[in-house]
């Protein structure tokens, strides 16, 4: 879909109400504005695509994982509970790996362990997705710089070639001016829905691996150990 907008940006022809002009050749005469804007569009792009492949649920969280190790962990299958979660290859097997090979510890100690590996890949998910929100709030502000700079070239036109007498001259010139800020807007508008989705999407696998890991610490080590039970706390980063 977003490809979709850059190419109607790009190539779609709009006919004026006076004459016959293009968007593309707009775009040609918009200035470096407009190349700035099409590059934060391809960053655009290939941002979206890279976290729409790469931060999906599968390699944050799986629930049948932890039906498949319940029972063998209820078994003492410790070594079985091993090369199942070292062929897992999302957030989620990294912790029960982490509660496994810690299992002798406190319960405080493997609650706080689980939360710094939930907390760091998350944030390391969430980084990636950072340029989204540059771009949303950057590509409006320089569509606008770009038609303020041509407003001022199109009245420097008027001002030395008496173009008040040619209202077509004055037109041209602010429409070419206005195609900037209609550049910025398109782009900035789609970079903050995705920045928006990533967000969002963050905060709910984050409800899911905090309920996951606490259900998995109160039932597998509130019966050997004595501490009381630490909730992790790995939603707050992703606010």
């Amino acid at each position: 879909m977003l490809k979709l907008l850059v190419a109607i940006l790009l190539f779609f022809p709009m006919v004026a109400t006076a004459a016959d002009i293009s968007l593309r050749e707009q775009f040609a005469e918009g200035g470096i504005a407009l190349v700035v804007i099409l590059l934060m569009s391809i960053l655009l792009v290939a941002i979206s695509a890279e976290r729409l492949v790469n931060f999906r649920t599968k390699n944050i969280f799986s629930s049948a994982l932890v039906t498949r190790v319940r029972p063998l962990w209820l078994a003492g299958d410790f070594d079985q509970i091993h090369e199942l979660l070292e062929a897992e290859k999302n957030t989620l097997g990294r912790i029960l790996n982490y509660l496994l090979c810690h299992r002798h510890q406190q319960v405080s100690v493997l609650a706080l362990g689980a939360t710094e590996i939930a907390s760091l890949e998350l944030r390391q998910h969430q980084q990636k997705a950072y340029a989204l929100s540059i771009v949303a709030t950057v590509a409006p502000i320089v569509g606008l710089l770009g038609t303020v700079i041509g407003m001022i070239e199109a009245f420097h036109v008027i001002a030395y070639s008496q173009g008040m007498g040619n209202p077509a001259l004055l037109a041209g010139g602010i429409s070419k001016a206005l195609i900037n800020t209609a550049a910025g807007l398109s782009v900035a508008l789609p970079a903050l829905a995705m920045h928006h989705f990533f967000k969002h999407r963050s905060a709910v696998l984050s409800l899911q691996l905090e309920q996951t890991i606490n259900q998995c610490i109160t039932e597998w080590f509130t019966s050997t150990h004595s501490d009381s039970i630490t909730n992790l706390k790995v939603v707050s980063h992703a606010n």
